[in-house]
């Protein structure tokens, strides 16, 4: 990153910028200053536009007085949108059955007017979806989310007409089970993975990286079981403060499944065998 580009940001008496982790989408940097740290992410070629949605939903999850990063600045710099955080210091430990109350405060914030879905869409680098308000949640996590997935896939020459056929007996199984379940549009991470959790230096956990929208709370529920790093203290403290109805073991399935369609989008046929024995699993 060079020295002009840094002139550029919304702050002052920069020491240095170090490259850190920030995850498949984002180049992410951690700012030194005189007056202490920042979290900078910057996505090359894309406007600022890109990260209205996240700053969004790290205002929402400040709203729900859930530990999230600051925004302090966001913009374009020659033709790269950048996003900047306050830089929060990690710990080594913290409590699950804290992080389980943490999730269930989210979830417990509910779109007051009824409706699923988001004022903005999502943008990711390889897939976006639209999040436009409807009334029911099987217009967003079927018909504007799975469907778009299968799309994306078949385009791609990732599934044969067999795992097609497939994914209509799934799909249809999915439709039937969630008119049958009564849900409400919670406030939702979008992306609760074990890579968007922290525990602070005190061992206050704190959620990043949100791409939110308003829907059924067991879609993030899905997001935490498919690459680990949430224990049975995290769920049962979860279910203590917010307790699931019936059948949210196999709801969660479906979510699981959304989870490994996206990364079957995202990085190919790697992905085809967890999509295929998930969508085998939900047949059973």
């Amino acid at each position: 990153m060079n020295k002009e580009w840094q002139a550029q940001l919304p702050l002052e008496h920069i020491i240095d910028i170090t490259q850190v982790s920030g995850g498949d989408v984002n180049e992410a940097f951690k700012v030194r200053t005189e007056d202490g740290y920042y979290f900078l992410l910057v996505q090359r070629n894309r406007s600022e536009e890109f990260y209205e949605a996240e700053i969004a939903g790290l205002k929402a999850l400040e709203d729900a007085n859930v530990t999230a990063p600051k925004v302090v600045g966001y913009g374009q710099i020659n033709q790269d949108a950048y996003l900047l955080l306050d830089y929060l210091e990690e710990g080594r430990q913290g409590s699950q059955k804290e992080l389980g109350r943490l999730v269930a405060k989210m979830h417990s914030v509910y779109e007051p007017n009824g409706k699923f879905g988001f004022d903005l869409p999502y943008h990711g680098r390889d897939i976006s979806f639209e999040n436009g308000w409807k009334h029911s949640w099987i217009e967003i996590f079927v018909y504007q989310r799975l469907d778009q997935l299968r799309n994306e896939i078949v385009n791609r020459g990732l599934w044969t007409k067999e795992e097609l056929i497939i994914y209509d007996r799934v799909r249809q199984i999915i439709i039937e089970n969630l008119e049958n379940h009564t849900s409400k549009p919670s406030l939702l991470h979008g992306d609760l993975w074990a890579g968007n959790y922290m525990f602070l230096s005190n061992g206050e956990p704190a959620l990043f990286d949100p791409s939110p929208l308003y829907g059924d709370r067991e879609f993030d529920l899905g997001a935490t079981k498919v690459f680990g790093g949430f224990t049975q203290a995290f769920y049962d403290a979860y279910n203590e403060a917010l307790p699931l109805s019936k059948g949210a073991d196999q709801r969660i399935k479906y979510y699981e499944l959304y989870l490994l369609m996206v990364h079957l989008v995202k990085f190919g046929s790697m992905y085809a065998g967890s999509v295929n024995r998930t969508m085998l699993d939900i047949l059973e």
